[in-house]
């Protein structure tokens, strides 16, 4: 049996529980963190841990940091493979985190991913993106002018996407089907048009960069102060047309209420400050910071669950900032891209698949769009989907309507 871990700490909500916290903050901290929720995995095997412990499942887990070709870089990895994999098995299936997030996001998900695993005996991946998570926080730098847009946005894909491929290399795999959440998102799109042969399908959980221009309704202020829906089921329903048109007239009234502050907000995004070196910057406050976060965030989770995501968050976002430097390169204020992927995505030939929220503050009308312009360059497998009581996390928020979605576009034969 593997060693016990402590349960997770209360979070702060004291200044003196905020510093005992931030003293305590670390790599070490930052690995037990995320081992809590990996372990919610009945086949998860911590390292060292014997391989008996597990042999009841048709899957086993166990996660690692996979070096890339530069010795100073690597990916945090979290495997779930078949027990009795097979030569026929559809690509396996790579789970890629938003903008500051990490694996440990994904904990909801695992256990229906790791079912569809063993019955499909194939694997399912979830990868920290370089720069963030637990992955290797290597500086991240711009060599192109300001003015240079194109030659920015280069360079700032690159980091990732190029990483990315090391990483498959790396991992021996020959085709991957990719499912990214937000930025994760956008850079498995800018995956795909880069490496084509190497993406069987994508799966696109509330995209970030689609639409041209979403500054009328996409309001990325309300990740902070919207109270997430704690209802959950139903059925994830095709985006109609009157569906997506209700979503935009909700975000549009989020949209004004919006205060004076958002100035503020796009001159630091347009000087290259990101969120999490503002809570950085905070000092000893910042896990009473993160702490209010969490406990709004994850209102639908228990308290052993919360406190769980609070301690991960909160030490993932302490750590040193590397990859999270990107995003004013990728996006402008407002999350519209410097270079929108609506206008990119008619190149892409495998399946994708859109996924929104119907609380959702990302602009569905790109998603929307997109099909349309996959349709027209030849590509009619596009599709898109609004999942019910769920924003912008759409994993998180619903997780039984996202699964069982996740779980049908995995076993989509087109």
């Amino acid at each position: 049996m593997p060693l016990p871990l402590p349960p997770a700490k209360d979070i702060p909500a004291t200044f003196v529980a905020s510093v005992k916290s931030w003293w305590s903050a670390g790599d070490k901290e930052s690995a037990a963190a995320e081992e809590r929720l990996l372990r919610k995995l009945p086949y998860y095997r911590p390292s060292g841990s014997p391989s008996s412990s597990v042999d009841e499942y048709p899957v086993v887990a166990h996660s690692t940091k996979v070096e890339l070709s530069n010795p100073k870089q690597y990916l945090n990895t979290l495997t779930i493979a078949s027990t009795q994999p097979s030569a026929t098995a559809p690509p396996p299936a790579v789970l890629l985190h938003g903008y500051g997030a990490g694996i440990g996001f994904f904990f909801q998900n695992l256990a229906a991913l790791g079912q569809w695993a063993g019955s499909r005996y194939s694997t399912v991946y979830a990868v920290d993106w370089l720069g963030m998570g637990r992955s290797a926080r290597v500086p991240f730098t711009i060599k192109a002018k300001r003015g240079d847009i194109d030659g920015r946005l280069h360079e700032a894909e690159s980091f990732f996407v190029d990483s990315l491929e090391d990483w498959r290399q790396k991992m021996g795999l020959e085709k991957m089907t990719l499912v990214g959440h937000s930025l994760g998102g956008y850079l498995s799109v800018v995956y795909a048009l880069r490496y084509p042969t190497r993406v069987s399908k994508l799966i696109l959980l509330s995209p970030a960069g689609i639409p041209r221009d979403p500054n009328n309704t996409t309001v990325p202020s309300r990740e902070l102060v919207d109270t997430p829906n704690t209802a959950s089921g139903d059925k994830a329903e095709p985006a109609t047309r009157k569906k997506v048109e209700s979503l935009r007239s909700d975000q549009k009234e989020e949209r004004q209420k919006e205060s004076r502050s958002r100035k503020l907000v796009t001159y630091l995004w347009e000087e290259g400050w990101s969120p999490f070196q503002l809570v950085r910057t905070a000092g000893l406050w910042a896990p009473l910071l993160v702490g209010r976060y969490s406990s709004r965030r994850f209102i639908g989770l228990d308290m052993e669950d919360t406190k769980a995501m609070h301690e991960y968050i909160l030490n993932i976002t302490l750590a040193k900032g590397s990859g999270e430097y990107c995003i004013s390169h990728i996006l402008a204020p407002g999350a519209h891209a410097r270079r929108p992927l609506v206008d990119r995505i008619h190149e892409v030939k495998v399946p994708v698949t859109f996924v929104y929220g119907d609380q959702d503050w990302m602009d569905p009308d790109g998603g929307a769009a997109s099909v349309e312009n996959l349709r027209l360059a030849g590509n009619g497998k596009g599709r898109m989907y609004i999942v019910p009581h769920a924003g912008h996390h759409v994993y998180l928020d619903n997780p039984k309507a996202m699964n069982d979605l996740l779980i049908k576009e995995l076993n989509r034969d087109f």
